[in-house]
């Protein structure tokens, strides 16, 4: 598969996710010209791509994040690494810092932090987010630790510690629980928690 042909396609699942997980997107047309976090991703891939052609590359790339950075309200380092059909509902205020790792089908809403808490150079300083996994409004997620697949986090909860698969994780410092029966669908978990409402 080309550039180009590997390009759309990762803009049609950008833009399908979009149109899944935000209730008031009307056409794909409207998502792609009026959100700011589509606008953010996409120009994160592309900061990405130029980031891992090697240190000549990286002033360009980070310049180009933080272009993206002032016209969206969105900062995602270069350096982070991002999965497939990535959705940020809102945009304002995210911040993804540059050794983050999120999976698939991850969804966040504004204000997120995926940040460090250490100043120590060259290790690994911010999350790993698995696959399938939604962070609420105002979140802290910080440090190298990892949330696992199909986790909840709710609305301004700070997260410094691992979070295990299908949990959720809600106040500060979060509390992890799991959903009460285990055929227990996680956006019905929402539900059960008025915490993590996003």
């Amino acid at each position: 598969m080309s550039f180009l042909q590997q390009a759309r396609a990762t803009i049609r699942d950008d833009l399908d996710a979009a149109m899944r997980r935000d209730p008031a997107a009307e056409t794909r047309a409207d998502v792609a010209l009026n959100s700011p976090g589509l606008h953010a991703i996409w120009a994160y891939r592309l900061a990405h791509r130029l980031w891992g052609k090697g240190p000549g590359w990286r002033p360009a790339a980070r310049l180009l994040s933080t272009v993206a950075r002032a016209v969206t309200g969105v900062e995602i380092h270069p350096g982070a690494r991002i999965g497939q059909r990535f959705f940020i509902d809102h945009g304002m205020g995210v911040v993804i810092g540059a050794t983050a790792v999120v999976g698939d089908d991850v969804m966040l809403y504004h204000g997120v932090t995926l940040g460090g808490r250490s100043l120590q150079r060259g290790v690994k300083r911010h999350p790993t987010v698995g696959d399938r996994v939604t962070i609420g409004a105002g979140a802290r997620v910080l440090g190298d630790i990892r949330i696992g697949d199909d986790v909840q986090i709710g609305a301004n909860s700070v997260v410094v510690k691992d979070v295990p698969d299908g949990a959720v994780a809600t106040g500060v410092p979060a509390t992890v629980r799991f959903p009460r029966l285990p055929e227990e669908d996680p956006y019905d978990a929402l539900f059960a928690e008025p915490a993590i409402f996003i």
